[in-house]
Parts: structure tokens; C-alpha cells; sequence
């Protein structure tokens, strides 16, 4: 995956020791029951728990933005926006992204530098990889069944206490009730109930194997009886349903492509970083102490 190239936890220390700069030498950043923690101790600690792997980081950045220089290499605000959209993807769409950068202590901006970043090293290395499609072939005979589309169900669910709810919500659907305004009103799901009881997609494995049954003998549009699972009674309204599919090479071949060339871009980037480490003058002042 691309990702794999994201340094995320170097991004994470060092975003955090430049938080101090706002600070004064000798000022209280907490206090622990009237005692002073000051900034010169935090940061102290925090070179010595990852300030080396940040700065490494960094120092490699900076080699990588000096080499594209050097090949004229730039990166349009387009390429930028089709890689946020890959990311986007992988996370669920840019809300999912966006809990995931918070989660992280990241923000958009740390992650536009490393995609940068990212785009930057794939066009100073990627020129030099080849994927054959002999390599494509045998990725697809040992990684058929995982390329395979897996079947997977679209669906909302109203979730009650006891039978007799879910009997009272049923009823008001068969009198043409809305189900998202229901969902609304009865659900005691509070994580899905304002979406009007909205699951999105799920395969099997991820949901109780009751409700699972249910959802997966049912088509487009069909909404069931009560379902019974250790949460309580479920009424579940299936939006989409995508069946299994077994894999094609024809199919596969551009997917299985960037999975080998992401893999060979973060080789040779290990080895790339290295030769260039060793050609660059560099001074490292956290090791010399």
C-alpha cells in the first residue's frame, strides 16, 4: 500500500517537539499538584524517547526534496488531489480520513507533506521499476482467492429492546412508515440511529451471525421480521448486495501492478536512502551528545 511509504510516526514526534516553539525556555507547559513541568525538561524527554527517529526523518525528507530539485521534479496541486482521493478511498471517504488523522495527532497539512513526499520519491525511483508480466502472473496464481470479490451486503437496521417493540416498529413500516424516521425514533443503536439506522457495507464475519443470516437471504429493498441477537431484536432494511466473484487475470492486472510496484518502490527506497545518506554531508547533532 502506499501508506507504507507515510512516515506517520516520525511526522508525530516531530510535529510534537515543534509544538515547544511557542514557548519560552523556562516556561510551565503543566503542573502536577502545584509542581512545575517545565519546557526544557518535556523536551528533554521527548528527544531522548523519539527525537533521534524524528530527525532522521526529517534528514531524509530533506534529501528527498534536494534530489527533486536537482531532476526538476515538481508536484502539481492535481497529482496532490488524486493522491488524497486514493487515501480518502482507503479510509472510507474523507471523514473516515479525517478521524484517522485526528486519531493520529495529524493534520491535513502533515499529510500533504508526506504525500508529497510520497510522489516525490515515486518519480525519482519509479522510473527504474519494471513489473513483468510473468511477476503479475505468479502474484495472481499464489493471491487468486484473496484478489476475489467477496460478497458483501448494503443495509440499515432499527435495533429494540424486547420483541414487542420490534413488533410495534414493523407494523408502523407495513402501514408505510419511514424507515429512517423510525430508525430515528425507536433505535436504540445511537451510533446509527440519526443516519436512519444506515450499516453501510459489511462481509461476513462482521456482524452477529443472526443478523448476518438474515441480511444476506434477503434482496435490494426487502425489509425484515425482527431478528434476535444477544443485542436485542433487530429489524433490518437491505439496501445493495454484491455477490461473490471469483477473480480474473484480465481483471486483476492493474491492481496486482500497483501492489508490485509499491512493494518494489519501498525496497529500493531503503536502499536508495542509504546511498544517498552516505554521498550528502550531514551533521547529526543528536548523536553527538
Amino acid at each position: 500500500m502506499k501508506q507504507a511509504m507515510y512516515i506517520a510516526i516520525g511526522i508525530i514526534a516531530a510535529s510534537a517537539i515543534f509544538l515547544l516553539v511557542g514557548f519560552n525556555k523556562d516556561e510551565v507547559v503543566a503542573t502536577v499538584n502545584g509542581t512545575d513541568i517545565e519546557k526544557d525538561a518535556l523536551y528533554d524527554q521527548m528527544v531522548k524517547t523519539s527525537g533521534t527517529e524524528a530527525l532522521d526523518i526529517m534528514i531524509s525528507n530533506e534529501i528527498i526534496r534536494q534530489e527533486a530539485e536537482k531532476a526538476d521534479i515538481e508536484i502539481t496541486q492535481d497529482e496532490l488531489d488524486a493522491e488524497l482521493a486514493e487515501y480518502e478511498e482507503q479510509y472510507g471517504g474523507a471523514e473516515g480520513l479525517a478521524t484517522a488523522l485526528e486519531g493520529s495527532g495529524l493534520t491535513e497539512e502533515d499529510l500533504e507533506k508526506e504525500m508529497k513526499n510520497f510522489l516525490r520519491v515515486e518519480k525519482l525511483i519509479g522510473p527504474e521499476i519494471e513489473i513483468t508480466d510473468e511477476a503479475i502472473e505468479t502474484y495472481f496464481k499464489e493471491n487468486k482467492e484473496a484478489l476475489g470479490q467477496s460478497a458483501t451486503v448494503e443495509a440499515s437496521h432499527i435495533l429494540t429492546e424486547t420483541k414487542e417493540q420490534a413488533e410495534e416498529v414493523s407494523q408502523k413500516l407495513a402501514d408505510g412508515g419511514d424507515f429512517a424516521e423510525l430508525a430515528a425514533e425507536y433505535s436504540i443503536d445511537t451510533a446509527t440511529a440519526e443516519n436512519g439506522g444506515e450499516l453501510g457495507s459489511f462481509g461476513t464475519g462482521e456482524m452477529a451471525p443472526e443478523f448476518e443470516e438474515a441480511a444476506f437471504s434477503m434482496n435490494p429493498d426487502e425489509i425484515s421480521d425482527p431478528v434476535q441477537t444477544d443485542f436485542g431484536y433487530h429489524i433490518i432494511k437491505v439496501t445493495d448486495k454484491t455477490e461473490a466473484a471469483e477473480a480474473t487475470l484480465e481483471d486483476s492486472k492493474e491492481q496486482i501492478k500497483e501492489i508490485l510496484f509499491d512493494e518494489a518502490l519501498n525496497a529500493q527506497y531503503a536502499t536508495w536512502i542509504a546511498e544517498k545518506q552516505a554521498a550528502y554531508s550531514i551533521e547529526n547533532k543528536l548523536n553527538q551528545g
